[in-house]
């Protein structure tokens, strides 16, 4: 597979030479958040001697307005349950623990695992995590600043958790991720189950399994509040009919930088399939999350731009509103695919505990933010046009 010289040169220049730019500009910012270079320490003493435990968790609702929902729309939209979600974490010595588990309707999947490991802290600076563990790959947690993510989340590579082990490393203004993934969360141990599609994140799911997957991130600190990053991506794909191996790998470059109340988070990224099937089966991959499943192109370039900017405020027990523009476009190489556009605007009300997502998100062969849904991120529709939903996501968070 060849990669096309302008999308590496655009990659580039969206993820380091545009970022650096505005570094440059913020010179003064930098000078004052400089990061004292320090050697690695041993950790704390405030550790606990003995378990120490903290239950959290948060009560989602949501309304809904989708434009292409025609008698949705005739009777002003839908308020319901979004889920209730309840959090574990304990702390112990050089020990910690922690999971997350969440209960959405029938038709979203009901209840699963989203997240939950074993931490071992080798020092204040170093840590290994074991378990249903957050992949290192790109701007992470997140990429975006809305409820619904931005594209990658939707192709498995934004919030995305596997099963397998995490190495973390802080050393002065390096950071290091080396992590391995035996397969995703698995729920069938048949053998030829396929994926389950009751989970949280996007796994390969339909006629494969992803497995054997290696991850590594490294990021570079300009300043505590800014960073830019590389990520790459390597595994496997277990074909269950025919019982071949093929493979899949994946890379990005991403920016996360703060420049007082503005943070913008810029991401380009590639990824590619390589699966051992039958040939019509081999341009599309089939992912499968929240009781459901999709298609999406077996290759193709992600660039995300997110900006966000947070106004503190005193309106009774609201204390900040931020708002965000993000913007991600799917590029299908593919001949005859079309490609794949989100924009979401809006605005989050803190309110303390409360928290309130305001959102305008409006998509172009976005399974969900359309009538596209089965090949959406895959073939695409060519008569697709941009449709839009109106979201007010209001949890409570304990």
């Amino acid at each position: 597979m060849k990669i096309k010289l302008q999308h590496l040169l655009s990659c580039i220049v969206f993820t380091v030479i545009l970022p650096l730019t505005l570094v440059a500009q913020d010179s003064a910012s930098i000078k004052k958040d400089t990061i004292p270079l320090k050697k690695d320490t041993t950790i704390t003493p405030s550790r606990p001697d003995k378990p120490v435990l903290k239950i959290g968790g948060a009560l989602r609702f949501n309304y809904n307005l989708s434009s292409w929902k025609k008698e949705q729309v005739k009777r002003g939209g839908d308020f319901g349950l979004d889920m209730f979600r309840i959090n574990a974490d304990v702390a112990y010595k050089k020990l910690d623990f922690h999971a997350e588990y969440r209960f959405y309707s029938k038709d979203f999947g009901g209840s699963f695992l989203k997240e939950g490991y074993v931490r071992y802290l080798f020092n204040d600076s170093t840590h290994m995590d074991i378990g249903l563990v957050q992949n290192p790959f790109g701007n992470t947690t997140y990429n975006s600043h809305n409820w619904f993510f931005n594209l990658p989340y939707y192709a498995g590579f934004e919030d995305k958790f596997s099963m397998g082990v995490n190495f973390h490393q802080r050393r002065n203004r390096w950071i290091y991720d080396i992590a391995f993934f035996k397969n995703a969360m698995e729920l069938n141990f048949g053998d030829k189950s396929g994926t389950d599609p009751s989970r949280y994140s996007y796994d390969v799911a339909g006629r494969n399994k992803e497995v054997n997957q290696g991850n590594i991130k490294t990021e570079y600190l300009i300043a505590e509040d800014k960073k830019i990053g590389i990520s790459g991506m390597i595994g496997g794909v277990y074909n269950i009919p025919t019982g071949r191996m093929g493979a899949r790998w994946a890379a990005a470059l991403h920016t996360d930088l703060t420049f007082g109340k503005l943070n913008v988070k810029l991401q380009s990224m590639y990824y590619q399939y390589n699966l051992s099937d039958s040939s019509q089966y081999k341009n599309i991959v089939q992912l499968a999350a929240y009781g459901s499943s999709y298609d999406v192109a077996r290759k193709a370039y992600l660039h995300t731009a997110s900006f966000a900017y947070t106004q503190p405020v005193k309106l009774g027990p609201v204390k900040s509103l931020v708002f965000y523009e993000n913007y991600s476009y799917m590029n299908k190489p593919q001949t005859g695919f079309k490609d794949t556009q989100m924009n979401v605007l809006g605005c989050m009300i803190n309110a303390g505990n409360l928290v309130t997502y305001v959102d305008w998100a409006a998509g172009k062969n976005q399974p969900w933010l359309g009538p596209d849904w089965q090949n959406g991120l895959s073939t695409g529709n060519p008569d697709s046009k941009w449709s839009s939903r109106f979201n007010i996501n209001i949890g409570y968070y304990f």
